[in-house]
């Protein structure tokens, strides 16, 4: 389950910065230190951060469960444990804050990067990151149920092209 929230998270963050514009074609090969600036406060301001937060929670969750499957009675202290680590490596999730600031640096010019500051500044632009998720979570919900049908065609077909061959699945 966590594996698959993380997973889950890092899916809707790649698509969250692909439908953003950050699978464009570089526009800074090596980034000003201006640029990382400007792509950091868009960075912090669409909440990736926390998104990246959960990553950690994930890694520590998963962790610490693969030792219950040795002893449950270990709980309590399993517990405790993972508690004090995630508050140890929470402040890791920053690296990948930074490598996406770098990310948004790499792929947009100084220029754009202002613009898209003042568009997420803006009340348009806060909407966008508070409807963001929701509309990314509702686009995957969909995707899960769409993929889930073409499946059972695909199935239905399969069967149906296999029974003529003579077999009968």
């Amino acid at each position: 389950m966590i594996a698959r929230l993380c997973t889950r998270y890092a899916m809707v963050g790649l698509f969250a910065l692909a439908i953003t514009g950050v699978a464009k074609p570089a526009a800074a090969a090596n980034p000003s230190p201006a640029s990382i600036l400007i792509a950091k406060q868009i960075v912090q301001i669409k909440g990736v951060s926390a998104m990246f937060d959960q990553l950690v929670r994930g890694v520590v969750g998963k962790v610490k469960n693969q030792f219950m499957q040795t002893n449950f009675m270990w709980a309590k202290d399993l517990n405790e444990i993972a508690a004090n680590l995630e508050k140890d490596y929470a402040p890791r999730a920053n690296e990948l804050v930074d490598t996406t600031a770098r990310t948004y640096a790499e792929h947009f010019t100084e220029a754009e990067l202002k613009e898209l500051l003042t568009f997420y500044q803006s009340p348009i632009g806060r909407k966008m990151v508070v409807e963001e998720p929701k509309i990314i979570d509702d686009s995957m919900a969909h995707a899960g149920q769409w993929g889930d049908a073409l499946s059972e065609e695909i199935i239905a077909k399969m069967r149906a092209e296999m029974k003529k061959r003579g077999h009968d699945i």
